[in-house]
């Protein structure tokens, strides 16, 4: 159950996994143009951010149905590694459905997620359990709910405040924001020709934690006029470690969708 929900989590993004660096070096490394943000609104590069900002929302998915397969790659500080299929399903703010198939494309785990309630059915153990939303919060160390995981699973970008800009800066063919919220700094660069995610790395607020997370997007096309990340990796790193690639393939937006839950008569409730 454990593993399950760790990886729901990062059903979404994402290299290599960092110790946890001080964000100031890490976005003071040779830019072309760096602008320092103590007060954004009395600054010339207002309007820089807020264009910056704008033109990532536009690229923000926005969709009513979304259904993938993606091939996971997992490995942890303990060296374990796993290797499986997931099949996602989305409706949008109400469902999330994922199928996961073990070897030789047998259905090993079937999740149902909704706003407060994660639902999984153990095909291997016949199974099924009943959590609240907040246990995936509990499993992950990590602020995150439903609508987090929906925006991670298509790629939108998650924890970004607007409101608190550190710091701004262009290179050659990249912009970057330094941004800081409730939970995390964050440092995001993007493709300077389209504004699409290249990297987002979080570093906790809390210094005592050194929780950081790592998330990197590659192999963009378009998808029925949707900018789209097909290949994505994700570090975490605090005490332990955690290493996720993702692969999407045969993804497909504003299908309809059905997200059977049928539990068997002998199955244990848990």
């Amino acid at each position: 159950m454990r593993f399950i929900l760790t990886t729901l989590f990062f059903i979404a993004v994402l290299c290599s996994c960092r110790s946890s660096k001080k964000l100031q070096s890490a976005i003071t490394k040779k830019d072309t143009v760096i602008t320092a943000l103590n007060n954004p609104a009395a600054t010339d590069s207002a309007r820089l951010v807020h264009e910056t900002f704008e033109k990532i929302r536009g690229n923000y998915i926005q969709f009513e149905t979304f259904s993938s397969k993606i091939k996971v790659q997992y490995k942890d500080s303990k060296q374990r590694n796993y290797d499986f299929n997931a099949f996602v399903r989305i409706q949008k703010d109400s469902i999330i459905w994922i199928s996961i198939n073990a070897a030789f494309g047998i259905e090993a785990f079937r999740v149902f997620i909704t706003p407060d309630s994660v639902k999984v059915m153990d095909k291997l153990d016949k199974n099924v359990q009943y959590r609240s939303v907040e246990y995936i919060r509990e499993i992950v160390q990590l602020p995150v709910d439903f609508f987090t995981l929906q925006n991670l699973i298509v790629g939108n970008p998650v924890y970004l405040d607007s409101t608190k800009v550190l710091m701004y800066k262009e290179r050659e063919t990249s912009v970057s924001l330094a941004t800081m919220g409730n939970f995390f700094k964050q440092l995001l660069s993007l493709r300077k020709d389209d504004y699409a995610v290249l990297h987002s790395k979080l570093d906790d607020v809390d210094v005592g934690r050194s929780r950081t997370a790592d998330f990197t997007y590659n192999d963009y096309i378009t998808i029925s006029g949707r900018l789209f990340s097909t290949g994505r990796k994700i570090s975490v790193a605090e005490k332990t470690r955690l290493d996720v690639s993702l692969e999407y393939k045969q993804v497909e937006f504003d299908k309809p969708l059905s997200y059977p839950f049928n539990i068997p008569r002998n199955y244990s409730i848990q």
